[in-house]
């Protein structure tokens, strides 16, 4: 069990240290183009920051754990919109521009709603197995590509926001951060699948609830720490342009490149942080209309975290 758990601890630290590499980098070189704040965090942050369960979703897929890379998505996604909005939303209120609530927030809405269409096989299609197929899979790869095309025309028209600048490097700096980012996170990443089935098995409980607690909290770090700092600067672009992007990016990109990999059986504990990842985004773009418009208040972040600690108590109860 101690064995798992510094495995699980030395990988949660490579893959915060290397997602962080990962983002100076990129958003170093994203800046010499003048790219705007909104877009970095939609794009570049938010993908940095998804790289962990990128590569935790993508080696439990290939290892045959597949409860632990859905999981993975799904409670990170969760916990990225009750958790971490929530607890930015308690240091500093987030105002959100307006493509963010009518492009942004629905199209992570809409992921969140496919996503429950596809793996239910045994509801909608009378199939007997429930899980993300290769086909499924290019489907959600579509998706992405359809977000970042939408992502690149917003940066052409979008001009600079008058914010709290990214740290400068040179170009090979830049380069090398990336780089060692990647490897930091694929190290990490690594030993996160491995400690995290050792304690499943250790404790008897099933990987899909390994996945929607310790796992996707974890891989979650990055964004947790990005989104806290940038309310803390009060640069609420990129608060909430990292979470809503990681949404949108865990669910097209990361399941989708899983499935084409291995298919990815859907066990029946994850509906219940699926339909919870749908109401919480539903949730948040409810708020934008309630109390100060296009703002997330701090009495709104607080329940959002009371909900996150109310179904991680579920969870662990039941488990």
């Amino acid at each position: 069990m101690w064995i798992a758990i510094l495995l699980l601890i030395i990988g949660f630290v490579l893959t915060v240290y290397g997602a962080n590499w990962l983002v100076g980098g990129a958003s170093s070189l994203a800046k010499m183009f003048r790219i705007s704040n909104l877009v970095i965090g939609l794009t570049i942050v938010a993908l940095g920051t998804s790289m962990p369960e990128f590569v935790v979703s993508i080696l439990s897929a290939m290892n045959g754990s597949t409860d632990i890379a859905v999981g993975n998505v799904v409670g990170s996604n969760v916990f990225n919109t009750l958790g971490i909005l929530g607890l930015a939303a308690m240091i500093y209120p987030i105002s959100v521009q307006r493509s963010t609530v009518w492009a942004e927030i629905p199209f992570s809405l809409f992921a969140a709603l496919l996503l429950l269409f596809l793996v239910n096989d045994a509801w909608f299609f009378s199939g007997t197995e429930n899980g993300v197929s290769f086909w499924d899979g290019i489907l959600l790869l579509f998706f992405f590509l359809v977000f970042m095309f939408y992502s690149f025309r917003m940066a052409r028209k979008q001009k600079e926001e008058d914010a709290e600048p990214a740290k400068l490097y040179t170009v090979p700096v830049s380069f090398l951060l990336v780089v060692v980012g990647i490897l930091g996170l694929v190290g990490g990443g690594h030993l996160m699948v491995t400690g995290a089935v050792d304690l499943a098995e250790f404790f008897g409980i099933s990987e899909a609830v390994i996945g929607l607690t310790v796992v996707s909290v974890g891989t979650s770090i990055p964004e947790l720490a990005t989104s806290l700092v940038a309310a803390r600067r009060r640069n609420s672009d990129i608060a909430i342009g990292n979470v809503v992007g990681s949404n949108i990016f865990n669910i097209f990109f990361i399941l989708g490149s899983s499935a084409t990999l291995a298919p990815l059986p859907f066990h029946e504990t994850l509906n219940s942080g699926l339909m919870l990842c749908i109401g919480s985004s539903l949730l948040l773009f409810l708020f934008m209309f309630v109390g100060s418009p296009r703002k997330l208040t701090r009495p709104q972040g607080f329940i959002f975290f009371l909900i996150y600690a109310a179904y991680t108590t579920y969870l662990v109860i039941k488990a």
